[in-house]
């Protein structure tokens, strides 16, 4: 799957040595009164509800206005908004200023939203009048999936081409077992593991390693998303050294509707550890910054269900943030795929192909080896 071309590039003098670094994320309501057109943005994108345009625009406007209420509940908890765009400025101004000081380059740093502000199209036009000679495109989602950084992707791409933005263009697709993204997970998961003295007399502490759900069917029609959720666990517990003895689970948060999402699910998990009387550490490892299905979801809904199954301890790590480890080892990986002579629009941080050849939607080239 190739996703640009440098057909059509012409450098000028404005754009000599000017790398515009554009990072991806989801985005979320900025007000009580964005929970709709949120919604309404998610649920019409094809990469979610997977039908002809003429059967997702009603459903998705039935479902947008049938979860608005709940949705709107959830942010009057969180100030009646999502603090996720203030935490991607902070994560980008972070990486912006690391990418300064490794390259010799200009660099600067863009945010593009999938279904709220800023979004796209609009970033798009902010990269254009900058005018940068190369463009590398970060998602903020460290797996790939269809439904996250490939539909980011694609809208990026139509934008682009709408509004003329021809420059030499490469992604970084993901990242799932990066160091500097495991260490900064592993240092999270290291500070509470030490209270673990103060657990005299419980059962061993078990690890949920809590990711945002995808349905069944997406996996089984080549989304390599649950392959990498694993990659990430198991550098995880590697760079922990977790024996034999320490317990720990890969389960998934978020789902929504009747269908088969990937399992266990972190609430079932969390009754079943509730049963065997087991404290708890929750781990988020599929978002990079704190938002609603980590400030709301895992620290109220999924703590009162511990309370209610009598979970003894229930502890949630931070997620990655502005750590160090996190913010110098994504430069590094982004510095790394600006360098990279592969010839292929789109790699993986190893800049090779990481995923097996029976996931068709890799969007990394078959044959592509590490550079």
């Amino acid at each position: 799957m190739n996703y640009f071309s440098d057909k059509g590039y012409k450098k000028n003098n404005d754009s000599s040595n000017k790398i515009a670094v554009v990072f991806f994320n989801l985005g979320a309501p900025d007000k009580i009164e964005s929970v709709r057109p949120f919604l309404r943005n998610l649920f019409l994108d094809p990469a979610i509800i997977r039908l002809p345009f003429l059967l997702r625009f009603p459903l998705a406007l039935l479902i947008s206005t049938l979860r608005t209420r709940q949705a709107t509940k959830i942010y009057a908890t969180l100030g009646g908004r999502s603090p996720l765009l203030e935490n991607t400025k902070k994560q980008v101004a972070a990486l912006e200023q690391n990418l300064q000081k490794i390259r010799s380059e200009k660099v600067k740093a863009f945010i593009a939203m999938r279904y709220w502000h800023p979004l796209s199209c609009d970033t798009v036009n902010e990269v254009k009048k900058w005018c940068p000679s190369q463009v590398i495109l970060v998602p903020l989602y460290p797996q790939f999936s269809s439904s996250t950084t490939a539909s980011s992707l694609r809208l990026w791409t139509r934008c682009a081409r709408a509004r003329g933005l021809k420059c030499k263009t490469k992604v970084l697709c993901c990242y799932p077992d990066a160091p500097g993204f495991v260490e900064a997970i592993s240092n999270n998961i290291k500070e509470l593991l030490q209270q673990e003295k103060s657990f005299a007399g419980q059962k061993p502490l078990r690890i949920l390693f809590s990711a945002h759900g995808v349905p069944q069917k997406f996996v089984d029609r080549g989304d390599p998303y649950q392959h990498q959720m694993e990659k990430t666990v198991a550098a995880i517990v590697q760079s922990l050294k977790l024996s034999a003895s320490n317990d720990w689970k890969l389960c998934y948060q978020s789902r929504v509707g009747p269908m088969k999402w990937l399992q266990p699910y972190t609430e079932d998990e969390i009754r079943r550890a509730g049963s065997e009387r087991r404290p708890l550490l929750v781990v988020p490892i599929a978002f990079v910054s704190e938002h609603s299905e980590t400030l709301y979801e895992l620290d109220k809904e999924y703590f009162e269900i511990a309370i209610k199954s009598k979970v003894p301890i229930y502890l949630r790590a931070a997620t990655v943030g502005v750590s160090s480890s996190f913010i110098i080892g994504l430069s590094s990986a982004i510095s790394a795929r600006l360098d990279s002579p592969t010839s292929a629009s789109v790699s993986s941080y190893e800049n090779k192909r990481i995923c097996p050849r029976g996931f068709s939607n890799c969007p990394c080239p078959l044959d592509q080896k590490a550079a």
